[in-house]
């Protein structure tokens, strides 16, 4: 496989390299160039903006969800060698779990052979800038960082010693110099941008980022980097999900929406490969849902919504109803919000489905942010007991009204927050609702069990 491939990192987050993702799709995009969008590390929002730029679904790369294999396996299974793959990493270059650095942007690199454009912010910093990328160079020589872009110059004079110092003591070459801005065409919303489908105008938005990489950044010289790729062996490759044959399609619906819209694309199309019809369904527009399966609720911001939600009672209520029938539901972080009692955001109590006996609040800081690892103790249709589950978490929401029972939560958390007292993963019948974000490709036996549960409940009805 000798697909072009470049990853763009940084030295630390909010360096701009989402900014300089965002517009090199576009401007490739838009020159011609065929793309292929990835994002390193568990992230929706970003890989939102990564899809729209590129008008190419953007496929996440971690390495603590799943193995080495896996992620060479999907990064083949979306590139050719007719496309540009962008990989934008996350935090800074070496930032892992560990000393070792797992995790991080660095392993990834390496793992695929990826040349690295470094975004480098240059804020009220000239020379220092040539001394902490030499550490860079030295301090892990296998990654091969191939160019710099610096971002928030201040003028020719900065952008002068900066670059001469660079070249002087780096060797490598500046290819692109993004002034201080002044529209911030990307505002932020819990320590990352606001949602792409939230943004009132994404499309100018990405296309104002793609204008600043015309005017900057040496497009030219970039994908010549991305082309010089090191060639990277298929021994043992296989596609990580086959689209099923033959099988009679269960009706699976995904609430997806602006409150609900954190999906990887993995997950959606793990469903579709053990035999899934995916109905899209959104509470936010539709007065109740169409006749399915089983339900598949994902993370996103309904607070964002609360009243179009609660107002929805039609919706809410037959949720509730169809729970209560033994509809297989899986859902996560928004999702669990949404199947519990109530919401409460400053004095108002906002009405939710009530399938589930919680009631939510929201603090100023987040009460989960990180990877999770998960052990099943209980019974439950979707994981057997003793299965070891990996994960994420980010929700600023807490209950703050417990009144289910302890043997409601099935999962003991090895690692993270969790729902309830370091326990996680609510059953309700054929419901389990997690704060967790699961990734196909790390817990591959989930879609194959909500779609198996889905047929059960076809075959009862």
């Amino acid at each position: 496989m000798n697909a072009p491939r470049f990853t763009i990192a940084a030295l630390k987050g909010g360096s701009g390299k989402t900014l300089l993702s965002i517009g090199l799709l576009a401007a490739f995009r838009e020159g011609g160039v065929s793309v292929a969008p990835f994002k390193k590390g568990p992230d929706y929002i970003d890989a939102g903006w990564l899809t729209l730029a590129a008008q190419n679904p953007c496929y996440n790369l971690d390495t603590f969800f799943c193995s080495s294999e896996k992620i060479r396996a999907s990064f083949f299974s979306h590139t050719t060698e007719n496309s540009v793959a962008l990989v934008e990493g996350n935090r800074g270059l070496f930032d892992g779990i560990d000393l070792a650095g797992n995790t991080s942007t660095a392993e990834l690199a390496k793992l695929l052979k990826l040349p690295v454009i470094l975004c480098v912010d240059c804020t009220k910093t000239t020379r220092t800038v040539a001394a902490i990328i030499k550490g860079c160079q030295v301090f892990d020589p296998d990654v091969q960082i191939k160019g710099i872009v610096l971002n928030r110059v201040a003028g020719l004079r900065h952008l002068s010693i900066v670059s001469r110092s660079i070249e002087h003591y780096c060797g490598v070459p500046v290819l692109g110099a993004i002034p201080k801005l002044r529209q911030e065409n990307f505002p932020e919303r819990h320590m990352g941008l606001l949602p792409s489908v939230e943004h009132p105008a994404a499309v100018a938005a990405v296309k104002a980022a793609a204008e600043v990489i015309h005017a900057h950044v040496d497009q030219a010289a970039i994908l010549a980097i991305a082309k010089q790729a090191v060639p990277m062996g298929t021994d043992g490759f296989e596609r990580p999900f086959l689209p099923a044959i033959s099988v009679l399609k269960s009706r699976i619906g995904v609430l997806k929406d602006a409150a609900f819209q954190f999906y990887y694309p993995d997950n959606l199309e793990a469903l579709e490969a053990a035999g899934a019809e995916l109905v899209y369904i959104s509470p936010l527009s539709q007065t109740t849902p169409p006749s399915i399966d089983a339900l598949y609720l994902g993370g996103g911001f309904p607070e964002t919504h609360v009243e179009q939600l609660a107002e929805n009672d039609t919706f809410r209520r037959e949720i509730k109803r169809l729970a209560d029938a033994g509809l297989p539901i899986y859902a996560e972080c928004g999702g669990l919000i949404y199947l519990g009692k109530s919401l409460v955001l400053g004095s108002n109590t906002h009405p939710m489905a009530g399938v589930l006996p919680l009631t939510f609040h929201f603090s100023k800081r987040p009460q989960g942010h990180g990877y999770t690892i998960l052990t099943a103790r209980r019974s439950n249709p979707y994981f057997e007991v003793g299965a070891e589950i990996k994960g994420h978490e980010f929700h600023y929401s807490s209950v703050s009204r417990w009144e289910g029972q302890t043997e409601n939560l099935v999962m003991e958390m090895k690692r993270g927050v969790g729902l309830w007292e370091k326990r996680e993963g609510f059953l309700y019948k054929n419901v389990l609702a997690l704060y967790t974000h699961i990734h196909a490709l790390g817990t591959p036996q989930w879609a194959p069990a909500l779609v198996n549960n889905a047929r059960q409940w076809r075959t009862r009805k």
